[in-house]
């Protein structure tokens, strides 16, 4: 027990030490946090106090200011006081005079009516008068000249005065300035005092190297000398000679000590003399140095406020949306908001991006300028006080290249990819190898390279040009590697601008705008750009060149100078001069005596270029002019090329040990490259042409064969039946199922694993990644395609040259669309595997089941792609191969979306241009987007990618998102064969309907081409009813160099609207729609929505930037968009889920219009359907004459064979009329420059019809000879026939006489007997049964093409419809405010009662009249004849011609006519089918036998029941 309580109290005492020394530490932690907390309290107080100071000098220099511009004020009171009492005086005096004026004007008339009166007697009087006059004008000219003189000796007095109390007052300022003069210019002469004894010490420094360098020389002098004299003392001389040395040393070192403390005396008295800033700044220089550059550049973040940036990394998708920063233009900024502002400008790819200035500076210089001017009097051109003060405040700057490595520092791996791919595009130099600022250590950012690529050209040996597209991580060229040694006074990054491009900064450098001498985050940093020829002779080098710029001093950065020299081509090193003791003395020593060229530029030397041996080269830079140093190193620099075979890769970099490259350091990145690498690895060895049939089968033939199934569908012919459309289902549903059935690809697995991962960071890393691999996979089969492509094309041109159309040339014409086929089928993207998970999913949702080798539920795949779309990727909407839009998926995806961001409010915004006029690159500069937009890569189709909108924005627009849709170029050389004109119709009306706004892309300033597709669009939207629709457009013309084109181009712009105004109208006409003008259909201000462009390039490509005019242009555009948005509505996404289905279903419906250019020819074409239905008519109404005549004959036996000769014969006199009829149409009509194109087709329509009615005649008449034949045969044979049935039966009497009653037998029997019978008949062709009403449909369709294909399938009964209000329009729509057809399809348009009653009459009237002319066609007695529905269509055409040339105010639809002649024929159908009836019974033997089989049998049972029957037999016969 003792030992236990011992024990206890042991552990209770140690318990307590420990509880002692934890208070003690926590004792002494709290102290130092105390301790901390009032070290941070007193900096906190010491800023406060700077603030303070700096707050009462602003607010001195506020209150001076503020009493200047006062007391400016009085004075211009002072003035305006006096120049009114001036202007009263003026007025007063010009009052009196005035008033004298009409005195004398009085007194004149007086005179007058005076001379008039006594005009003989009065000459004296008149002769005073005069003298009178001129004595009053005298006086009057004398006192105007005399207060004119008053005024103006008042008026100098005054200003006399007022500058006496002005250079009063300017003495009293000049005082105060002199005073504050004289302080300043103690300062100077202080500072001045400083400077020359700085001076001074580096005089006398130099002078002991040059006395240094002497001895040395003449050291160097006598040991050569003495050294073929006395070789044995070689070693003593060496040793006396590094004594010297040593003691020269040693002298320099203790001169430069005394020199050091002499200068840091005098800098202390400075420093007294200094504010506590100055004190605050001088203790921060006592540190080390890695120390102050590490709060500098925490300095740098936190002006520009990323501190807290340094794990919350800046991200792309933040930066790519819509604020309200991103809709101005900023030359100048604040310091806070020079990340966004630079971000901005670089996005939209403006170089001046690193131009920005900062607001503090500006106001600075302008209160420095407005003191300079105030003491115009007293300064003169020797003063320097406001040049130290312009250097002072430029120290305070940020420099631009900060601003650029604090954004690349601080924002996530997406957004530096997007940065420096923008950064490319703008041509400046990248980040190759870079410091980090945190942990010091070297990062080569690989990643950011990877969407980057350079296109050149370059000639070979046989002076033919070669072009190369290259990602540029992968491309192998040489290395040409600048960097410098110590403090040089020469610019290295200018000298690189000069060599590469002259009118261009690549390379940021000291001379460039807003340029500041602290620079905090570029020391170390590496950059690199390329030099790509165009392949002229006015090219700086011959070849792609890389060229690299180390910043700084190299010798403080070994390990890049390191890594580089051993990589490069060339090494540029630039020093002061070349000294043997310098301490980078070894290092260029190496460098020298290496086997690669060395270029060392001396900015003391004048020297020019001077080969010291093979491949080191030297040149002066000092006091020489630039141009031609640029030339002479250009000139070495080609020379060691062209002798130096050693290349550089960009992914080789990541091969050097000791410095972090980002792909491998980040474990997503490598993850997503690994599930790329692995899927791309399934491609190997595969034909490129063959891999989307292999791997993707449910997007090709099966694919295509649905969609162009589905057309034929919506675009049915009118004799095509209800079945035939059945079996186009089931051949539908037969094609989802094979997909269904088709395999999913292994590829295709890993895809859809791959993105159903929960890591999002991850999947957009494989999404990246796989474009990335794909393309570079793709790209080098493409380049052989293409020049595979070009050597086949230059063989077609030299046969087509040589005129020769043999075999060859047809052979060498299929190679080359063969090799076209190759490379349309070469190309592979993502858009193509997310465009096969579309079909997936829809062949699973046709079938209704899961495919069994998908290894998720078809539902979640439309999950993928609204994710995808989320991230900022763009979703093909419209398949650019198939030209079809895949309604089911898109619907999915959009649900997917509702889903995950909700019902959110869309705007949507669509581009619509000819191929090449840069449609893609305007949206890719607008919103930082990343559309394809080479000429491998060009957009096919239609994409659609979602731009966010702030939060703050979102209330002022009244979105939450823009959806932009960028479009395939309209008019693609590519695809002439392929329906071209009607698939550009298609898709330009589909993105005009679907966009709130369309942006018309024009290349140049004539719209013509977009003038005829726009008019097509109007013609659809007028002939489309069940879409609302309200679009509107703005036109942006491209590449124009005027910057007055605007103004200019007023005529222009008048004259386009007054053509697509006429167009409008004439469409209307055609529609039957009351449109006035093209904005009331698409809406359209040409004064503020036509917007001209300048062109892109500021110089020519490949190394010409972009043009800065360009993005301003393109940010006005911009801003106009958004006001759009602004007043627009936009749509729910709900909304537009329905809007593209309708659209669509719209579009398929429709296949009439897309096949003309323009409205002009589908008014001139329906111009043409009207005459053809007169030819057609004329000719099938002589031939029914004819037709008639000959059935008369026939059955009044005249004639006993029809020939086609005879009908021609009897149809030749019509048909010549017809044929000059047609010729004298389209040689004489208006519009014949347009109808002539289809003069041949219709031609060959009409003698196809010619031929059609004679052949249907002849085998009508025919049907009747053989009809009436047939019935004489059987009428001969019925006697023969009825002896044989009784034989027959007596036969089989005797047979059956034990089975009397076998009825089964006696049937037998008799079926072989009526067998013989119905020989004769068998092969007599039978009266064919008729459909009406597909006659009907067919006749219209033909007749009518371009009648809206739904009507069929939507037409109504006109006789039981309550009102005709739909089927007409108003000539003058004002009193029902209805503007046109289209938009206010769903409007009701009243008709008064009169009209109204007008219109039913004119329905009865045609329905008795046609059933009268129905039965007038005799069809009981000659049989149903297509001509009758001919001939009722024609009477109706007529009657309602008729009616509407009455004075009525409305105008009758096209559906009114063709509903009418749809209800009229489907109400008679029953008598006509009724009369053909009744004559198919007269006149067919098939029936008329049929009809006598009942009574045969009849006879032949009585027959065979014995002599009863016999006698039966007997009556019936002699009855018969």
């Amino acid at each position: 027990m003792k030992k236990r309580k011992r024990l206890k109290m042991m552990m209770e005492e140690e318990r307590q030490n420990q509880d002692k020394e934890r208070k003690r530490r926590e004792e002494e932690l709290r102290e130092r946090e105390e301790r901390y907390k009032r070290e941070m309290k007193e900096q906190e107080q010491m800023r406060d106090e700077m603030k303070k100071e700096r707050g009462m000098f602003k607010d001195e220099m506020r209150q001076e200011k503020e009493t200047a511009k006062k007391e400016k004020e009085n004075l211009q009171i002072e003035i305006d006081r006096l120049m009114n009492r001036i202007e009263n005086e003026r007025q007063h005096n010009e009052k009196e005079r005035k008033r004298r004026e009409e005195e004398f004007n009085e007194r004149e008339e007086q005179y007058k009516t005076l001379l008039k009166e006594k005009e003989e007697s009065d000459g004296k009087l008149r002769e005073e008068m005069k003298r009178e006059r001129e004595e009053q004008e005298k006086q009057r000219l004398e006192e105007k000249q005399r207060r004119e003189e008053q005024y103006k000796t008042q008026i100098k007095e005054k200003e006399r005065e007022m500058k006496e109390e002005m250079k009063r007052e300017r003495e009293e300022w000049e005082k105060q300035k002199e005073r504050r003069e004289r302080e300043k210019q103690i300062c100077d002469e202080q500072n001045e005092r400083l400077k020359s004894e700085m001076e001074g010490i580096i005089r006398e420094k130099e002078r002991i190297e040059r006395e240094r360098g002497e001895q040395l020389e003449d050291s160097e002098k006598r040991l050569k000398e003495e050294r073929k004299m006395r070789e044995d003392q070689q070693k003593t001389l060496e040793e006396k000679l590094k004594l010297l040395e040593e003691q020269h040393e040693e002298e320099l070192m203790r001169r430069r000590v005394e020199w050091r403390e002499e200068y840091e005396r005098e800098k202390e008295k400075k420093i007294c003399s200094e504010t506590d800033h100055s004190l605050q700044r001088a203790n921060k220089d006592i540190e080390p140095a890695e120390v102050r550059a590490e709060n500098k550049q925490k300095n740098v973040f936190d002006r520009l406020h990323l501190e807290d940036k340094h794990h919350n990394k800046l991200r792309a998708a933040d930066v790519l949306q819509i604020t309200e920063h991103s809709l101005q233009s900023h030359e100048s900024c604040a310091e806070e908001e020079l990340i966004q502002t630079f971000l901005q400008k670089l996005l939209m790819m403006n170089y001046r991006a690193r131009y920005i200035k900062t607001k503090q500076n500006n106001e600075q210089h302008q209160i420095q300028q407005r003191d300079t001017d105030s003491s115009d009097d007293e300064e003169d051109i020797f003063n320097e006080k406001s040049l130290s003060n312009e250097e002072t405040s430029q120290s305070d700057l940020i420099h631009p290249m900060d601003v650029q490595m604090a954004v690349f520092h601080r924002a996530d791996v997406f957004l530096k990819q997007l940065m420096v791919t923008k950064l490319s595009q703008c041509q400046y130099a990248l980040p190759l190898l870079v410091p980090d600022p945190d942990t010091r250590q070297i990062e080569f950012p690989l990643w950011t390279f990877r969407q980057i690529h350079k296109s050149w050209k370059i000639r070979n040996t046989n002076n033919e040009f070669i072009s190369q597209t290259q990602p540029i991580y992968r491309a192998q060229t040489p290395m040409v590697f600048f960097f410098r040694f110590g403090s040089v006074s020469s610019s290295k990054s200018q000298l690189m601008n000069r060599l590469i491009n002259e009118r261009h900064n690549t390379f940021f450098h000291r001379h460039c705008p807003y340029s500041s001498r602290t620079r905090e985050l570029m020391d170390g940093v590496v950059e690199i750009t390329w030099f790509c020829p165009s392949g002229r002779d006015t090219d700086q080098f011959t070849e792609c060149v890389a060229f690299c710029n180390l910043h700084g001093d190299a010798g403080d950065h070994e390990k890049q100078l390191q890594i580089l020299t051993d990589m490069s081509s060339v090494n540029v090193v630039l020093l002061p001069r070349l000294h043997r003791n310098n301490r980078h003395a070894a290092t260029i020593q190496n460098l020298y005596k290496d086997s690669k060229p060395l270029i060392c530029l001396f900015t003391e030397d004048e020297s020019t270029v001077t080969e010291m041996r093979k491949g080191k080269y030297k040149i002066g830079l000092k006091d020489r002019n630039q141009s031609d140093v640029s030339e002479e190193l250009r000139r070495v620099i080609n020379a060691c090329l062209s002798d130096s075979s050693h290349t550089f890769r960009l992914e080789d970099v990541s091969k050097h040990s000791d410095i972090r490259v980002d792909e491998e350091d980040d474990e997503d990145c490598r993850r997503g490259r690994a599930a790329a690498q692995q899927m791309m690895s399934l491609l190997e060895k595969k034909d490129l042409t063959e891999i989307k049939e292999s791997f993707l089968p449910h997007q090709e033939k099966l694919w295509h064969q649905w969609s162009q199934k589905n057309r034929e569908l919506h675009r049915p012919r009118a004799d095509e039946t209800e079945m035939y459309i059945r079996r186009k289902h089931s051949e539908m549903k037969e094609i989802r199922q094979q997909q269904h059935e088709s395999d999913i690809s292994e590829f295709m697995k890993c895809f859809i694993k791959e993105m159903n991962s929960d890591a999002a960071n991850e999947k957009m890393f494989f999404l990246k990644w796989l474009r990335i691999l794909l393309d570079e996979h793709i790209s080098a089969d493409l380049s052989a395609l293409h020049h595979k492509y070009d050597e086949k094309w230059s063989t077609v041109l030299k046969l087509k040259e040589k005129h020769d159309k043999s075999e060859q040339l047809r052979a060498e014409q299929t190679e080359l669309e063969r090799i076209s086929e190759d490379l349309q089928a070469a190309v592979f993207g993502v858009e193509h595997i997310m465009r096969e998970i579309g079909q997936i999913y829809e062949s699973c949702s046709s079938v209704k089941k899961n495919k069994k080798d998908l290894q998720v539920d078809f539902s979640s795949l439309p999950s993928l792609a609204a994710e995808m779309m989320i991230s900022g990727s763009p979703l093909e909407l419209m398949d650019g191969d198939a030209a079809h839009v895949p309604v089911i998926w898109i619907s999915a995806v959009l649900d997917q979306l509702i889903q995950k961001l909700g019902d959110q409010r869309v705007f949507v915004l669509s581009v619509l241009g000819l191929r090449g006029s840069g449609k893609s690159t305007v949206l890719n500069t607008m919103f930082g987007l990343q559309f394809a937009v080479s000429a491998a890569r060009t957009t096919r189709g239609a994409f659609m990618q979602l731009v966010r909108v702030s939060d703050k924005m979102r209330t002022q627009m009244n979105t939450d998102y823009i959806l932009v849709v960028d479009t395939e170029g309209l008019r693609a050389l590519e695809l002439a064969g392929r329906s071209t004109r009607h698939h550009d119709n298609e898709l330009a009306t589909f993105v005009v309907g679907l966009g709130n706004l369309t942006l018309i892309n024009i290349f140049g300033e004539s719209p013509a081409e977009m003038q005829d597709i726009l008019q097509i669009v109007v013609q659809f939207f007028m002939r489309m009813k069940k879409v609302r629709l309200n679009p509107s457009c703005v036109f942006v013309h491209q590449n124009i160099s005027d910057v007055t084109a605007g103004e200019k181009n007023m005529e222009g712009r008048r004259r386009l609207q007054e053509r697509l105004d006429e167009m409008t109208k004439l469409a209307a006409e055609e529609e039957v729609c009351d449109a006035e003008c093209f904005s009331d259909v698409i809406r359209c201000d040409v004064q503020k929505d036509v917007k001209y462009f300048a062109q892109l390039w500021e110089g020519s490509p490949p190394m010409a930037p972009p043009n800065p005019n360009y993005c301003e242009n393109i940010q006005e555009l911009k801003k106009t968009i958004i006001s759009h948005a602004s007043k627009s509505d936009g749509m729910m996404l709900t909304l537009l889920k329905d809007r593209i289905k309708d659209l669509w279903e719209a579009l398929l419906n429709e296949g009439f219009v897309f096949s003309f250019r323009n409205s002009l020819e589908i008014s001139a074409y329906r111009k043409l359907e009207t005459e053809y239905r007169k030819w057609s008519w004329r000719l099938r109404r002589a031939m029914m004459e004819t037709e008639n005549k000959l059935h008369n004959k026939i059955e009044n036996d005249v004639i006993h064979e029809i020939k086609e000769t005879d009908l021609h014969r009897e149809l030749k006199k019509k048909s010549e009329e017809v044929e000059k009829s047609m010729s004298e149409f389209f040689e004489k009509d208006a519009d014949a420059e347009i109808l002539i194109q289809w003069k041949t087709s219709f031609e060959i329509k009409i003698k196809e019809l010619q031929e059609n009615i004679v052949r249907e005649t002849k085998r009508r008449l025919n049907e009747v000879l053989q009809q009436r034949d047939l019935k004489k045969k059987i009428d001969v044979q019925r006697t023969h026939h009825e002896n044989t049935l009784y034989e027959k039966s007596k036969e089989l009497a005797l047979k059956l006489k034990d089975k009397p009653n076998d009825k089964e037998t006696l049937k037998k029997e008799f079926d072989l007997f009526w067998e013989q019978i119905v020989k004769i008949i068998r092969d007599t062709p039978a009266i064919r049964d008729i459909d009406i009403m597909r006659d009907v449909r067919e006749i219209l369709s033909d007749v009518y093409e371009s009648a809206p294909v739904d009507h069929w399938r939507e037409s109504r009964d006109i006789f039981t419809v309550l009102n005709y209000d739909d089927y007409i329009i108003f000539r003058k729509s004002k009193k029902c405010g209805f503007k046109w057809a289209v938009r206010d399809a769903f409007r009701t348009v009243k008709l008064s009662a009169e009209d109204e009653a007008q219109i039913r009459s004119l329905v009865s009237d045609v329905a008795q009249k046609t059933n009268r002319m129905i039965q007038s066609f005799n069809i009981s007695k000659m049989g149903y004849n297509i001509g009758c529905i001919h001939h009722l269509t024609d009477y109706i055409t007529a009657r309602v011609t008729e009616h509407e040339e009455r004075s009525v105010n409305y105008v009758l639809k096209n559906e009114f006519f063709m509903d009418l002649v749809l209800s009229v024929c489907k109400r008679a159908s029953w008598m006509i089918a009724y009369q053909h009836r009744l004559f198919r019974d007269a006149n067919d033997p098939v029936i008329y036998v049929q009809k006598k089989r009942e009574e045969y049998y009849s006879i032949f049972q009585k027959y065979c029941h014995g002599s009863a029957s016999a006698a039966v037999l007997e009556r019936s016969s002699v009855r018969n």
